[in-house]
């Protein structure tokens, strides 16, 4: 790439075609693709001239594809019983009526006797905090025990720290700008990664098991074992790990899956942030963004103190010192940026970071319809502007024994090291294509992979920069998927692109895209067919017909859709990150719910909302001012709801999460888990 078409702020600069065009060309024929798979394409949006279905160029010919007969329901029966609440801007959490919320987790929680209550001033160690829920809960996931509906393990991310909310007056520096105390940075370290946590349900309240043998915590200094193309490769040789089997630590743990023999996933996503080369940067770090001028948190500051652990400090600086990768630490970013497997039900387990499924800026991991014979597929999104979707499909087929298994870890060892891992084309007509990163995967200029790697493990080290070649559709922000549990259909929120400078037209009209857009797909016969429609557009609900392309309303009007997950009834629940002004002038981030398998048309293909359906969109609970609503989690007999509040202005005030802050009342903010009951005691949702 030359210098004069590089973009500091965007690390894709490739000219693969950009989403938005492929949407162009998607939504301005007068026509939708019905390949039996499910799915029509955009349906009538009034005023643009899509036709609903009739054409007769409906179908595409060239690449038919037939679905397997089902042999369970391909419709939900799920019926939301709640109605849509207004729009919230308090120190609260607005929930549906018939409903309550209460904290559950929040930061600083004690798991264990180690640690201190936690500290309001902000005075907590980082000894404390290495034995208490983390920091910014993000993606989140419920285990039950013994098959119990009242009794299991969440599992919950901690994607990023607010420092001066860690420390009692901010963190230390010197009269250079550098960090000067070693306890401060260990905290920030121990406020990262992931809290495994026991709750029961005691008298209709569910509360946090403190000194259970499951509470643990890994953190940014946690070792994890590497397993994949890249595990004992000489490209994660370190002073650490000379063989290349390890890494120390997980960070901006955000979205999150699990599988279906029972572990949790969680994704690295914004982690180059944490590195630094002073140096020159090598091509797979430039691709994907690491720093040439200082960490995010200034942890390497405090290089020349690794008096405890080797280099404890030392490793976020990844600039070559030494005569080898075994004498200094220019590999240690390399042991990050993966899908990272933990089994929650055994406390003494190690957790492994599964290379196969890519090295990228992970958001989320969720595995396709299972079939049993067939191979495991995993979706994962690279949350950042003008980035790329990303399919693994295990060499593995799948045995519906495995799920009982209770060697678990070696049950991922099966699915997850071995397989393939494919970048998403989008093209117009409602069809895709998806492109293998495989030494003979093909380039967009009809080369190979291999013109350009030496080995898969180079390819994924590199996973961005193989998506380049091949040609992968550029997106806006993919983000969490999920897959509906009846239809087998994939969704992906894709959250924004401020950064898009295209001009409007008619099928693409907002220059900018502001507001996100939530997209789906089925996959065809072959591994690398699907077809594909956009399901709702973001938007507020007074924007003009060129903006509010699904016809939202006050009761459902959102922007910069981000958690995204189907409970096993059918119900999606969308959650929103939204930083566009049009929105949050009306509300808070939230949660709404909608059920997609029931908005079908009379031939039974599955519709998009529009303005016609969209009271279907239905908002569930909004957060306090000033947060982020993600992760999800839902009890077995659905009668609790867990959501997570990142990163409030001023809450919670006390146990009742949606009880407000007093007006002129300023507390220490902590991100919660919070519960969510119906006062009924009945299933939440319906």
């Amino acid at each position: 790439m030359s210098k004069a078409t590089f973009d500091p702020t965007r690390f894709n600069n490739s000219k693969n075609t950009p989403f938005n065009e492929v949407m162009e060309n998607h939504l301005s024929r007068r026509n939708f693709v019905k390949r039996g798979l499910g799915l029509s394409a955009m349906t009538a949006f009034g005023g643009f001239g899509l036709s609903a279905c009739g054409s007769d160029n409906d179908t595409v010919a060239e690449t038919p594809t037939t679905p397997t007969t089902p042999t369970a329901p391909t419709k939900s029966s799920a019926v939301l019983g709640f109605e849509s609440i207004v729009g919230s801007k308090t120190d609260a959490v607005a929930v549906a009526a018939g409903y309550s919320a209460y904290v559950l987790a929040p930061w600083g929680t004690p798991l264990n006797s180690k640690a201190a209550a936690w500290k309001a001033d902000g005075s907590n160690t980082a000894i404390d905090q290495e034995n208490s829920v983390g920091m910014h809960h993000d993606g989140m996931h419920f285990f039950p025990l013994n098959d119990s509906a009242d009794d299991g393990l969440l599992c919950i991310n901690h994607e990023y720290i607010d420092q001066d909310a860690l420390h009692p007056t901010g963190p230390t520096f010197d009269a250079d700008g550098k960090r000067t105390v070693i306890d401060e940075i260990r905290k920030e370290i121990n406020a990262h990664g992931i809290s495994v946590v026991r709750i029961k349900l005691v008298s209709g309240r569910w509360q946090v098991v403190e000194n259970d043998s499951h509470n643990r915590r890994f953190t940014g200094a946690t070792v994890m074992d590497i397993a994949g193309p890249l595990a004992y490769s000489s490209h994660l040789e370190t002073r650490y790990s000379p063989d290349g089997s390890q890494a120390r630590g997980t960070l901006n743990n955000c979205g999150n899956g699990y599988t279906p023999w029972g572990t949790y996933l969680t994704c690295e996503e914004n982690w180059p942030g944490y590195f630094v080369n002073k140096g020159t940067l090598t091509q797979e770090q430039t691709r994907i963004g690491i720093s040439t001028s200082d960490t995010r948190y200034g942890w390497s500051h405090l290089a020349g103190n690794d008096d405890e652990r080797l280099d404890e400090f030392a490793r976020f600086d990844v600039t070559p010192t030494g005569s080898s990768a075994t004498n200094d630490y220019r590999n240690e970013a390399n042991g990050h940026g993966y899908i990272v497997e933990i089994d929650p039900y055994n406390p003494n387990s190690r957790a492994i970071k599964r290379t196969a499924l890519g090295r990228f800026r992970h958001e989320g991991c969720a595995f396709g319809k299972l079939e049993e014979g067939k191979p495991i597929t995993f979706y994962s999104g690279h949350d950042s502007r003008f980035e790329y979707l990303y399919k693994f499909v295990s060499d593995a087929a799948w045995d519906p024994a495995d799920a009982n298994s209770t060697n678990r870890l070696t049950v991922g060892d099966k699915y997850m090291n071995a397989g393939t891992l494919y970048a998403a084309k989008f093209t117009e007509d409602g069809v895709g294509e998806w492109l293998p990163l495989t030494l003979d995967g093909v380039t967009a200029d009809g080369s190979t992979l291999a013109s350009s790697f030496d080995s898969q493990a180079a390819i994924i080290l590199n996973t961005a920069g193989a998506a380049d070649l091949v040609g992968a559709t550029p997106m806006d922000r993919p983000e969490w998927t999920t897959v509906d549990p009846f239809t087998g259909t994939v969704y992906l929120t894709l959250t924004n692109n401020s950064k898009r400078t295209d001009s409007t037209n008619p099928a693409n009209p907002r220059l900018n895209n502001n507001f996100g857009h939530i997209i789906r797909w089925d996959e065809g016969d072959a591994a690398t067919e699907f077809s594909w429609d956009i399901f709702i557009f973001g938007s507020p609900a007074d924007g003009d017909a060129e903006t509010n392309l699904s016809g939202l309303t006050d009761l459902n009007q959102f922007a910069s859709p981000d958690g995204l997950a189907f409970d096993q009834r059918g119900i999606l629940w969308v959650q929103t990150d939204n930083g566009a002004s049009e929105v949050t002038e009306e509300t808070n981030d939230q949660m709404l719910a909608i059920v997609p398998s029931t908005m079908v048309d009379a031939d039974g293909n599955q519709q998009v909302v529009t303005a016609e359906n969209q009271t279907q969109l239905k908002r569930f609970f909004v957060g306090p001012n000033g947060c982020e609503v993600t992760g999800f989690a839902m009890s077995p007999d659905y009668t609790a709801m867990f959501a997570n509040i990142q990163h409030p202005g001023n809450w919670p005030y006390s146990d009742r999460a949606d009880e407000e802050t007093p007006a002129g009342t300023t507390v220490r903010p902590r991100a919660a888990t919070v519960m969510f009951i119906k006062d009924d005691g009945g299933e939440i949702g319906v």
